[in-house]
């Protein structure tokens, strides 16, 4: 073979992924590996462009740019090591000669970090500019260890407020657009109001960010890492040591950050957040084909070419940096069509599972969501126990809705948990201050008014910060309100009932309780019963339905207007208990431990648990869904709350058709977490179907469009039961009964 030439090509080798510029347009480059080994050939695009970051298990040939076909399936990751890039078509050939692509713990040294400076701008409490003054003064770039500019926007807070500085800070990032410098996020608003220093950073390949885009990929988690160390650096941060704030997009950025170790950081404080991209994308198996399906394909368009307005405005008005990032967005893949192609979840899934990657946080961390979010789900308590190295952990849970993390009954607990640990001093809110969120709480909730829980500790210790620190420390990690939407003055204000804390979760003193189902419609806990049977078929049009009412108002409104339908009789299985003896609590996930047979090799069931009250209302409890070829599953104790949640694969290997005779095997559905108490004279229900109608923003496609006839048995030969972690009532569960509507996220209706 003649020896081949030295190439001109740019290449910007980074953590799990290689940049190349400066190609020629439609050039074939072929990647190799140490070994010799070739591995994929992208042809470049327009501009010369190609990324790597996604190798099939045998080599081919792919397109570069958003409309790349994707040819790895369920291949894997590039990985770090040595390679050689190649274009072999040419005479000579040519080269790249070795280069290495970095892996996570590839950091830069701390002069890489500490040569870089961020200067802020300077706001009043409302958020307007000081005298003086300017946007553009907080707007910047930081640069990560490949070179990447990530954009940046530094909001300092009140000086008539909080002085001059140095300033306890906290980051803020994603990929929306949170470096915009005229536009807060609500997580970095609230800290800034509270006295805090805000970094909000874009995600690179978004905004006027540079780089390739992708969801939560390795080079984002080392971003986080870097971006943390170049805040430490800077001289007005208090402790040379930043926390991290967000709810949602930029609440999962954080623990993915967290999961990198930043050696300088203080906390991080996530809400709403995901387990498992892959899991999100395909619950129990099942796609998602309403919230999830519709924010990826937001992040395809805002990640496109001047995708998002203020990133566009901003190179019309000269950033020379942002127009330049702007033509590397045609490398941009489409991620929803990426997930949609994998049907089975890959092993290489696990490397952004932060179910896996949680084990790695060990800084402070506050994580907080509800069991009824209509956006990320109820997954999240999934992370508690992998969390358990973080010192300390602290959890608030609650029935609500995705944006609860910023309302009342949460916000004094995240002022406290910052102060403690990344300001590190007693938390005592500015009176003038604690007035005025009260009006941005009640206005942005639409509250006549509300209350906000004073300072617990400034009382008992005044500025004694080490005493403080241990009391808060000493109280149980885990904190649950019950009935959120109930115990305000308002209908659905977000106050609850009761709150109750605990050591973990499912609580210790949480119990298994089995209702066995059997004849007519009855879940009994003397069980399992005589043998029998009963059969549903598929409901064809309810995939595509959801339970909130075209006039239900936005995702703030106080009250949501539902149109919960139900299934037609042929449409679903129904089984009640006996109107319960007792006050009980549910407090944990639940297993639907079913026996099923179908008369098709593939299908899915959706598994609603709600609660018919003596007064004639029905209220929406917690959903959970399985595609009947993933129903292979691992399980603990069965004495034990944990084993509720069985672990399985979702994996092409575990995947098995149902059997085509119609016996019955066994199907476990999983059911997320719910806290929740069900009071004496309450009927428990449980509705098997197929997927739809039962959530408010999540819609399904069946993985078997059509007819289907699927049969759930019952009896000593087949038992079928409904499994639940129940805790003692005690007597904090009020009598009274929440109204319709009122419970935050959870749908109600008339009883039938």
């Amino acid at each position: 073979e003649p020896e081949a030439v030295e190439a001109t090509w740019n290449l910007r080798p980074g953590v799990g992924i290689l940049e190349v510029t400066e190609a020629e347009p439609k050039e074939p480059l072929t990647l190799y590996d140490a070994d010799g080994t070739e591995l994929i050939t992208v042809v470049a695009d327009e501009f010369g462009q190609a990324s790597f970051q996604y190798i099939p298990f045998e080599p081919a040939t792919a397109e570069a740019g958003p409309d790349q076909e994707i040819l790895w399936g369920d291949g894997t990751l590039l990985q770090p090591g040595s390679y050689e890039l190649r274009n072999d078509s040419a005479e000579p050939p040519i080269s790249s000669g070795e280069f290495n692509v970095l892996g996570l713990d590839d950091v830069a040294p701390d002069t890489f970090y500490s040569s870089q400076q961020l200067d802020g701008a300077q706001l009043t409490v409302l958020g307007d500019l000081a005298d003086g003054a300017s946007f553009e003064d907080g707007y910047g770039y930081i640069e990560t260890r490949d070179g990447t500019l990530l954009s940046t926007m530094v909001r300092f807070p009140d000086p008539a407020i909080y002085g001059d500085g140095p300033y306890p800070t906290v980051i803020e990032s994603s990929g929306y657009g949170v470096s915009n410098p005229e536009a807060e996020e609500p997580g970095v608003r609230i800290a800034r109001t509270l006295g805090y220093a805000t970094v909000s950073v874009n995600l690179r390949g978004s905004g006027c960010s540079g780089g390739v885009f992708d969801v939560f990929n390795a080079a984002q988690q080392a971003d986080g890492y870097d971006v943390v160390e170049v805040v430490a650096s800077q001289p007005w941060v208090l402790h040379r040591s930043p926390g991290t704030v967000g709810l949602s997009y930029s609440g999962i950025t954080q623990l993915y950050t967290g999961a990198t170790q930043p050696p300088s950081l203080a906390a991080i404080a996530p809400h709403s957040v995901i387990t498992d991209p892959w899991v999100q994308q395909w619950p129990g198996g099942i796609y998602n084909g309403g919230f999830t399906r519709r924010w990826l394909e937001e992040r395809d368009a805002q990640a496109a070419p001047n995708g998002q307005n203020w990133a566009a405005a901003r190179v019309e008005a000269g950033d020379e940096i942002c127009a330049e990032h702007q033509q590397l967005r045609n490398l941009n893949l489409d991620f929803e069509a990426f997930g949609r192609a994998l049907e089975n979840r890959p092993d290489s899934a696990s490397e952004r599972d932060l179910r896996e990657l949680a084990t790695q946080i060990e800084v402070p961390t506050y994580l907080t969501g509800g069991f009824h979010d209509e956006q990320t789900g109820a997954q999240f308590p999934d992370l508690i126990e992998p969390l358990s190295g973080a010192q300390p952990l602290r959890v608030s849970m609650w029935n609500g809705r995705h944006p609860d993390g910023y309302s009342q009954e949460n916000i004094n607990r995240l002022y406290e948990f910052l102060e403690f640990y990344v300001a590190k001093r007693v938390p005592q809110m500015n009176p003038i201050v604690r007035i005025g969120l009260v009006g941005i709480l009640a206005e942005t909730y639409g509250l006549e008014d509300l209350e906000l829980e004073g300072d617990r500790w400034v009382e008992e210790f005044g500025d004694d910060y080490e005493a403080a620190l241990a009391a808060y420390e000493a109280e149980d990690p885990i904190r649950v309100t019950y009935e959120l939407g109930a115990g305000g003055n308002e209908d659905g204000e977000a106050q609850g009932t009761m709150t109750r804390t605990y050591n973990q979760w499912p609580p210790a003193d949480a119990e298994v309780l089995d209702f066995h189902l059997v004849a007519d419609g009855a879940m009994v806990e003397d069980g399992p019963g005589d043998d029998g049977s009963v059969s549903f078929a598929q409901d064809t049009d309810g995939v595509g339905e959801n339970f909130l009412a075209e006039e239900s108002g936005g995702l703030l409104e106080r009250l949501w207007e539902f149109d919960w339908q139900r299934f037609d009789d042929d449409n679903s299985a129904v089984f009640d208990t006996e109107p319960l003896s007792e006050d009980i609590v549910l407090n944990g996930p639940a297993l639907a431990d079913l026996w099923m047979g179908a008369d098709v090799a593939d299908g899915a069931l959706q598994v609603t648990m709600s609660e018919i009250r003596p007064d004639g209302v029905e209220y929406l409890l917690q959903t959970g869904w399985l595609r009947l070829g993933h129903r292979a599953a691992t399980f603990g104790d069965e004495a034990d709350p944990g084993s509720l949640r069985p672990e399985r694969s979702f994996s092409a290997d575990d995947f098995a058709e149902m059997p085509s005779d119609g016996s019955l095997v066994r199907v476990p559905v999983s059911i997320p977490s719910i806290g929740a108490p069900v009071r004496a004279g309450s009927i428990l229900r449980m509705t098997v179907s197929s997927p739809g109608r039962d959530r408010a923003e999540w819609t399904f496609e069946d993985p078997a469009p059509g007819d289907a006839i699927y049969t759930i048995g019952f009896g000593e030969e087949t038992p079928s039961r409904l499994r639940l972690a129940v805790s003692l009532a005690g007597d904090d569960v009020i009598e009274e009964l929440a109204p319709c509507p009122a419970l935050r996220g959870q749908a109600c209706r008339p009883a039938e």
